[in-house]
């Protein structure tokens, strides 16, 4: 009799475990997702900046499962785990499970600040990346009709909160919309009209968790982009149209954009000592969670000891999450027994910061690659990363198409109304 799985989670880790499992004669397996799509989140800063359409980095789980005949799908979102009656409580009925896969990603972590999280604009999800560009283009127009200079500049301002990966690329994307799009789409404002782009980091340095090489060139690229860039600093709270940051400055402004962190999604069910650092499933070398014998947590949800090297924990990046799939994977479609423990390599680390310039360190000796060969081999690999040719191909005339004319075609405020 075929074991039911229920993987909770269609990200890199449930999908990369789902297509090395989906055909096994040993198990049944459930995909659950609160959204019918799987997409990567990686390019979604372009998409909230009209750069790419969501269907180019975004499948239907639906579509991607056709040919594995061992799963099934179900949209639903987790509310509750209960291991002594194997079974997870959804927002739309319950599943029973052999063994429960949990592959629940992170959210945005707004340190427990109420103003920051109803107002700035996160950007985790394809929901999200709507709501942004919605937002900016909103603005943008408003902006064209509005008399009073300072509001203008408000309008206009845009302040970033994390210099990370994801808060460099939106600075950088940011920056070259205003010096090319803007002047040409919007010939009402003037120069002096356009406001600034703020990047504010509480460490010492831009992509922190990168060389001092990626460090210092990408910091000195933004520069000449006309990004203000401010380290050492926090944002302690965004009311009345001013970001208030720790060092008593203030930026005046509408547009805060939330990329400053991110935690685990907790789910009630668990005992209290499974959960280490921000709020991750603590789990053995084989990603089983500490306290329980048939539940397992994979990505950026698990916090996996006994991996020499990483003490803390892997990176919440998509390398860790696909190669622990691939092991957990491994480790169940074999009888043997001791399991193969986790072990990370390391393929290296990218970033882009604008047309022609991107970083890229590699692992171990981190040598460094700068400008447009890193500009080429992040435009590979995240080509490669998209889940089917459709999108690939969509993507690349996309890029093709903007680095040719500097411009992009997706500029529209589509706002539909939600009916169930």
């Amino acid at each position: 009799m075929k074991k039911s799985i229920i993987v909770v989670g269609g990200g890199f880790a449930g999908l990369e475990l789902i297509k090395r499992i989906g055909n096994s004669p040993k198990y049944q397996t459930i995909l659950v997702d609160a959204n019918n799509y799987n997409f990567f989140p990686p390019l979604i800063y372009q998409v909230s900046t009209g750069f790419m359409e969501p269907s180019a980095i975004s499948y239907p789980f639906r579509k991607i499962l056709r040919n594995f005949k061992n799963v099934r799908f179900r949209l639903g979102s987790l509310l509750e785990v209960v291991p002594n009656e194997n079974k997870v409580m959804l927002s739309n009925g319950e599943l029973h499970y052999d063994i429960l896969v949990m592959a629940t990603g992170t959210e945005s972590n707004y340190f427990g600040n109420k103003n920051i999280e109803k107002y700035s604009l996160p950007m985790k999800t394809i929901s999200d990346a709507l709501t942004l560009r919605n937002t900016i283009l909103t603005r943008l127009d408003r902006a064209t009709r509005h008399d009073d200079k300072e509001e203008r500049k408000k309008l206009l301002t845009f302040v970033i909160a994390g210099a990370g990966p994801t808060g460099v690329e939106l600075s950088g994307i940011l920056a070259e919309m205003k010096t090319s799009i803007l002047k040409k789409d919007y010939p009402e404002l003037s120069e002096s009209d356009l406001g600034k782009i703020y990047l504010i980091d509480g460490q010492s340095a831009v992509l922190n968790t990168m060389s001092k090489n990626s460090q210092s060139y990408t910091y000195s690229k933004l520069n000449e982009l006309g990004v203000e860039i401010r380290l050492n600093c926090l944002v302690n709270d965004f009311k009345e149209d001013i970001v208030l940051l720790s060092d008593g400055t203030t930026i005046e402004s509408k547009n805060l954009i939330w990329a400053a962190g991110v935690t685990a999604k907790a789910f009630n069910g668990f005992s209290m000592d499974s959960f280490g650092k921000g709020k991750r499933l603590k789990t053995n070398s084989s990603n089983l969670v500490n306290g329980y014998d048939n539940i397992y947590a994979l990505g950026d949800c698990a916090l996996v000891q006994g991996d020499i090297g990483y003490p803390e924990g892997h990176p919440q990046l998509a390398q860790p999450a696909i190669q622990q799939a691939k092991n957990l994977a491994f480790n169940l479609d074999r009888d043997k027994s001791p399991w193969t423990p986790f072990k990370y390599r390391d393929k290296g680390s990218l970033a882009i910061i604008g047309r022609n310039k991107a970083v890229f360190d590699l692992p171990k000796e981190r040598f460094f690659i700068k400008g447009f060969i890193a500009w080429l081999i992040w435009i590979f690999v995240h080509i490669m990363g998209l889940v089917n040719f459709k999108n690939r191909f969509r993507t690349f005339i996309n890029w093709i198409g903007y680095y040719l004319y500097k411009d992009q075609y997706f500029r529209m405020i589509i706002k539909p109304n939600d009916k169930k």
